[in-house]
């Protein structure tokens, strides 16, 4: 089985923000991989957090790869 990765932002770091993403996304079937929190110099308190999440996917119920941008319009 593949794994299926999921990223949440959170630009309101309390814990309730955190408490409602991880509720929401486990409900989903995902499982909770980690919280890495973004500090500024200024202050103790993170400026955001990105929330991520495995879960383990069949091939028939995946989604293909989206298809980057191109960077360079010719």
């Amino acid at each position: 089985m593949a794994l299926r990765y999921k990223f949440v932002e959170l630009s309101i770091v309390t814990d309730e923000t955190i408490e409602g993403c991880v509720n929401e996304w486990v409900a989903q079937g995902f499982a909770l991989e980690g919280i890495r929190f973004v500090t500024t110099e200024h202050s103790k308190r993170p400026a955001m957090a990105f929330v991520s999440f495995t879960r383990d996917d069949d091939a028939a119920d995946r989604e293909p790869p989206r298809t980057p941008p191109a960077l360079v319009v010719e």
